[in-house]
C-alpha cells in the first residue's frame, strides 16, 4: 500500500489518526495542513488541535475541515505542546497515532513506511527521517538518537547523540532504511495507542522541552522500543519569521518560565544533576530567533553597553507580556471546556 497518491474509495478502516498540535506559530498552520491532505493517500483519521490561533487561520482551518471532513478541538487559550497531544489523544480509537507539529511538511509515501516498521519490528514508537528548513536543502535534522546516562543515581547527566543532526541527506551511510534507537523527536511521531494504557498520558509537566526524551524514555522503561523510520520524511519550516500573530504565543512557548520549569521537572524525574540545568541550548535557540537580530543591531550602533540594554528591555517585555497570558484571563480561558467541531466532509 502505497500513501503517493488519495485513497480509492472502499479501502479497509484507518489504522491511523494523526494529531496535529501546534509548535510555536499559527501562520505555516494552512500549508502544513494543505500538504498533509495532498501527499497522504494512506486512509487516516485527522484531529486537528487548534489551540488559540488568530482569527484568519482558525477560519481557514474551519473551511478545511469542511472541505475534507476532520475534527477540530479548538481552545480559546494556548497550549502546550504535551497539553494539546493529550487534548487529541482523547479523540483516537485507531490502533496508532501520529503526532505532528502544525509547522511540518510532509512528503509523499510518508506514513506508510512508519506503519510498516511498527507492524515489522513490533516498535511502540516509531520516527521519520526528520529535516529541517526547505526540503531542497536535505539537512537532517534527527534521523533517531542515543541517550547515555552518566554518573551516581541523583546526580546523573543525560548525554545525547544526535547522530546526523545539521548534517547533509549524504552523511547516511548508503542502504541504511531503518534501526532502533533510544529516541526520535515529535516534530513527527507515530505511537500504538495502547502505549498510553502502560505509560499513562504524555507530561505536561514539560511545557516547552524534553517531551520527546521522556516519552521515548518511558516506553523504553516499560519494555517497547523506538525505531527510526528512514524512508519516511518529512521536514519543519522553521523560523524566522515570526509574524505579529505570532509573537504572543511564539514568546509564551519559549519563555524562560516555561523553559525553567521543563528542564527543572524533567532534572528531578530522573535523578540528573542540577548542572543539567544550564543546557537549555534548544530552548535558547529559539528565543534567539527573536532577540538575537535586536541585540546584534545594537552593539553595532551603540556597542556591548546599547546590546545589554536591549536585552534587558526584551526579557522584560517577555515577563511583561507572559503575565499577561498566563493571568487571570488566562485562567478563565483555560476554565472552559475545549471546543470540538467535526465538520462533515468526504473521507481522506
Amino acid at each position: 500500500m502505497s500513501d503517493s497518491a488519495a485513497a480509492p474509495p472502499g479501502d479497509a478502516a484507518p489504522q491511523v489518526t494523526v494529531v496535529v498540535v501546534p509548535r510555536e506559530r499559527f501562520s505555516v498552520s494552512v500549508r502544513s495542513l494543505t500538504r498533509l491532505m495532498g501527499c497522504t493517500g494512506t486512509p487516516f483519521e485527522l484531529v486537528y488541535v487548534d489551540g488559540g490561533s488568530p482569527a484568519y487561520v482558525r477560519d481557514r482551518l474551519q473551511e478545511e475541515a469542511a472541505r475534507y471532513g476532520f475534527r477540530i478541538v479548538r481552545t480559546e487559550r494556548y497550549l502546550s505542546p504535551n497539553q494539546a497531544r493529550n487534548l487529541g489523544l482523547q479523540h483516537v480509537t485507531t490502533p496508532y497515532v501520529v503526532f505532528l507539529d502544525n509547522d511540518v511538511i510532509v512528503t509523499p509515501g510518508w506514513l506508510d513506511p512508519l506503519v510498516q516498521c511498527a507492524e515489522e519490528t513490533g516498535a511502540w514508537v516509531v520516527g521519520p527521517l526528520n529535516f529541517e528548513g526547505d526540503l531542497e536543502d536535505l539537512e537532517i535534522h534527527n534521523a533517531g538518537g542515543f541517550l547515555t546516562f552518566d554518573g551516581p543515581p541523583g546526580q546523573q547527566d543525560l548525554l545525547q547523540d544526535n547522530r546526523y543532526g545539521h548534517q547533509p541527506l549524504s552523511a547516511l551511510p548508503e542502504g541504511l532504511e531503518r534501526l532502533e534507537v533510544d529516541y526520535v523527536e515529535l516534530h513527527c511521531a507515530l505511537v500504538r495507542r495502547s502505549a498510553f494504557d502502560v505509560i499513562g498520558p504524555l507530561d505536561e509537566g514539560l511545557l516547552s522541552t524534553r517531551e520527546h526524551l521522556d516519552l521515548c524514555l518511558q516506553v523504553t522503561r516499560a519494555g517497547g522500543s523506538v525505531w527510526s523510520e528512514l524512508t519516511s520524511r518529512v521536514t519543519y519550516d522553521h523560523p524566522p519569521p515570526v509574524t505579529p500573530s505570532d509573537l504572543p504565543f511564539f514568546v509564551l512557548r519559549w519563555s524562560e518560565a516555561w523553559n525553567d520549569a521543563s528542564v527543572r521537572h524533567f532534572i528531578a524525574k530522573y535523578g540528573l544533576s542540577e548542572d543539567y540545568l544550564v543546557r537549555k541550548g534548544g530552548p535558547r535557540a529559539r528565543r534567539s530567533v527573536l532577540f538575537g537580530p535586536a541585540t546584534r543591531l545594537a552593539e553595532r550602533a551603540g556597542g556591548k553597553r546599547a546590546a545589554d540594554l536591549v536585552s534587558k528591555v526584551l526579557v522584560g517585555g517577555e515577563r511583561y507580556l507572559n503575565a499577561g497570558l498566563v493571568g487571570p484571563r488566562a485562567r478563565r480561558l483555560a476554565s472552559r471546556p475545549p471546543l470540538v467541531e467535526t465538520a462533515a466532509g468526504h473521507d481522506h
